[in-house]
This record gives structure tokens, C-alpha cells and sequence, in this order.
């Protein structure tokens, strides 16, 4: 569940709103399962189409290999290694596209939190996510390890301000399912 009244999305005008470079971001624990060579790659594919910038929060033993990819493929001025935040929601509002290509995501708490602060997900269509994520709707779902169609459903998003919009407003109905004053009645 989450605590939608703490996962508040940006106000119009702030955070980057309207910003000639968009902002993609990444949240884990960077675990081989977490794909985080993907992350750098699709967000390679997405720097040939539009301006952008990539973020990535956490720490973990796939950082040193994500920083490598970074200098190969000359990343590095436009990414930037947080390393773990104190407040994940406040990161949040900065994003415009969620980026968890998982290989296996038993449910997707991260993604959740994206969708509470109206950031659409772009993410794999694997374990959980698609309970969590609605393909099309609030992001973009495709197959685990296949860059180019992850990159494309983040391209087609951050193209059309329209589509952003309409998918940025579903992604935060989407987490009022998983709203905490919703779920924890039902659970007890």
C-alpha cells in the first residue's frame, strides 16, 4: 500500500515541469535482478530521440557496472548516482518517467510510489508489476531484457505531452487502488 497524502505529485509549474529535458529515474537496491544495465541502455536509446536526463537512486553491487556503462557509452554528463535518499516521494516529484525493467518484481513498490506521484512507469511485464502498473494506461509493459521496446513505450510517453499528462493522471488513480486508508481495513 501506499500513503498518497506523503507521495503528493509536483505542482504544475515546479520541478521541471514543462522542461526542455525530461527526467528519468530509477530507485533500487541495484541487484542483478533489477536490470540496471537496462536502465543505462534504455535510457541511452531514449537520449537519440529526447533531451533527457537520468537519475539514479540507491546503492548496491550492479552500481560499479552501471557506472561503467555510463563512461562507455558517454552517459555520464547527462546521468547522475544519487545513492540512497532519505525521502523517496521528494525524489519522485522530479521525474517525469519511472524506469524498473525488472527481470522478476514480486509486486512493485517502487513503481506504486511513482504512480502515486504521478510519474508513469515504464517496466517489464513480469512478476507483479502488471497488478500494479496498467499497460498503456499509467506506462508501458513489455518483456523483460528487450531494451529497444521498453525504450520505445518510454519514447512515445515523453513525446506527447498529452499522452504524459493522460498517463500521469491515471497513474495517480491508479495508486489511490493501493491507498493505505483503502488497503490496511481490507487486510485487518
Amino acid at each position: 500500500f501506499v500513503d498518497l497524502a506523503e507521495c503528493q505529485p509536483r505542482a504544475p509549474g515546479t520541478c521541471g515541469d514543462g522542461a526542455p529535458e525530461k527526467l528519468l529515474m530509477h530507485i533500487s537496491n541495484m541487484r542483478p535482478v533489477k536490470r540496471l544495465l537496462d536502465v543505462v541502455r534504455i535510457f541511452a536509446r531514449v537520449r537519440e530521440r529526447v533531451p533527457a536526463r537520468l537519475v539514479l537512486v540507491g546503492d548496491g553491487p550492479d552500481r560499479t557496472a552501471a557506472e561503467r556503462e555510463v563512461e562507455a557509452l558517454g552517459l555520464a554528463p547527462r546521468v547522475r548516482f544519487l545513492g540512497k535518499v532519505e525521502d523517496v516521494a521528494q525524489a519522485l516529484r522530479w521525474a517525469d518517467l519511472y524506469l524498473l525493467p525488472t527481470q522478476f518484481e514480486s509486486f512493485g513498490l517502487s513503481a506504486l510510489e511513482a504512480l502515486a506521484t504521478g510519474v508513469p512507469v515504464v517496466g517489464c511485464d513480469a512478476g507483479g508489476l502488471p497488478e500494479v502498473v496498467e499497460h498503456g494506461v499509467s506506462g508501458f509493459l513489455g518483456p523483460a531484457g528487450d531494451v529497444e521496446a521498453l525504450a520505445a513505450g518510454a519514447i512515445a510517453l515523453l513525446e506527447s505531452r498529452e499522452r504524459w499528462q493522460a498517463a500521469s493522471a491515471a497513474a495517480r488513480e491508479r495508486a489511490k487502488t493501493f491507498a493505505t486508508e483503502r488497503v490496511v481495513p481490507e487486510y485487518e
